[in-house]
């Protein structure tokens, strides 16, 4: 083969890699251009609609930062509104199918669960919780992505009444949705910018010096 082919075969090559990275890019939220490939999110929780009188009115933010598709999810639960007496008990958090707020908490489907598995494999699964002082604040890492088809955004993150069981319950439930109880407060997962991340993780890290 000539060096002619060969360069006119290279430059063909090239052409087409040029517009497959184009057509990745396009792919891409704005919003990883923007951050240096990193995805913030947030949902601003608020008591269930349909929750009844006796139960904890529970307010306040999960945040979620991703650095990469390949990477853990970085979570902040920051939550008030919980008893102050007493023992504190325990509540699990989830993220649910729908983003659906129209019958409160409870319009929220089940667990977000893309790969079809027993509780508590789902991504969204994120465990059990003490309150302090009336509230939690902490930071975990979660499976669940920002990025692709199986993003969080438009789903709801869900605080419960109960402990979650973890599977371990020895009935359907358990493998369901670990028999959590109620749905004290939820919220919508969007888009953020990294300010409120920014600004909450100081917060959270000024925290953790003290303690």
């Amino acid at each position: 083969m000539s060096v002619g082919i060969l360069e006119a075969a290279l430059l063909v090559l090239l052409a087409g890699c040029q517009q497959c990275v184009l057509a990745s890019s396009d792919t891409l939220a704005p919003e990883v251009l923007q951050n240096n490939g990193t995805l913030y999110a947030v949902c601003k929780v608020r008591p269930s609609t349909s929750l009844p009188e006796d139960l904890p009115k529970v307010y306040g933010h999960v945040l979620f930062k991703q650095d990469h598709p390949q990477e853990k999810v970085k979570v902040l639960l920051r939550f008030s509104g919980f008893p102050r007496d007493g023992s504190p008990e325990p509540r699990a958090v989830h993220i649910h199918q729908y983003g659906d707020l129209s019958r409160g908490c409870d319009s929220t489907g089940g667990h977000y669960n893309p790969y079809g598995v027993n509780h508590p494999n789902h991504p969204g699964d994120f465990g059990n919780f003490e309150p302090q002082q009336g509230k939690i604040n902490t930071m975990l890492e979660s499976d669940a992505t920002l990025f692709g088809s199986l993003s969080v955004f438009g789903r709801a993150v869900v605080i419960h009444e109960k402990i979650d069981d973890l599977g371990r319950g020895g009935d359907a439930g358990s493998l369901l949705h670990g028999n959590a109880g109620r749905r004290l407060a939820c919220c919508i997962i969007g888009v953020s910018s990294p300010n409120l991340w920014n600004m909450n993780f100081k917060q959270y890290s000024r925290r953790l010096r003290r303690n």
